[in-house]
């Protein structure tokens, strides 16, 4: 008898599993015990507290709804293309969702004997075993603040960033207006 490779090393579903957003969100932690926190670490990274002249933003093209790993690697991806090049002062990121909706997943054994185990599809709501966000399409996912002399390192770091994430997307440009320091009087 063969045993999968999945059951070998705590098998889990895969991303595409859980990619479109269909259903009621489960989002109630007051209700859901043991669920999974968030892997993203940060959310804004970068010099917070200046201004800067231009804002690139990563938009997605479809509803999809994205796993916290996934948002986690694209920012860790577009922050080191951004870190390499400009240093701590130079930029400014955004990660703009946060996963709210717990997903959940009914585990299957596929060993001998299995079938005195497990139920099939009786009680099979499953437990939690991660987060997702459900984005909608045009929302912005990630957003690069940077001045004049960096334009395209934004636009590669947004590039690699997309390569994480399993939908299409594409990066906008739009141009901050700054204030001039006031006179004090």
């Amino acid at each position: 008898m063969a045993i999968s490779v999945d059951s070998l090393r705590g098998w889990s579903m895969r991303g595409r599993n859980y990619r479109q957003p269909k259903g009621q969100a489960y989002t109630r932690g007051k209700y859901i015990h043991g669920a999974p926190p968030s892997k993203i670490s940060k959310f804004m990274m970068g010099d917070t507290k200046s201004n800067f002249e231009y804002r690139f933003s990563l938009v997605v093209q479809s509803p999809v709804q994205i796993r916290h790993n996934a948002l986690e690697a694209a920012r860790v991806a577009a922050n080191k293309v951004l870190f390499d090049v400009l240093g701590e002062t130079g930029y400014k990121i955004h990660l703009r969702v946060y996963p709210h909706i717990v997903l959940r997943e009914n585990r299957m054994i596929a060993t001998a004997g299995a079938d005195r185990l497990q139920e099939g599809m009786r009680r099979s709501f499953g437990k939690p075993s991660g987060r997702a966000a459900r984005m909608k399409s045009g929302q912005s996912i990630l957003d690069v603040y940077v001045n004049t002399n960096a334009i395209e390192t934004a636009k590669k770091a947004l590039q690699v960033g997309s390569t994480k994430l399993p939908v299409t997307c594409v990066v906008s440009q739009e141009k901050l207006i700054t204030q001039a320091p006031q006179a004090a009087a």
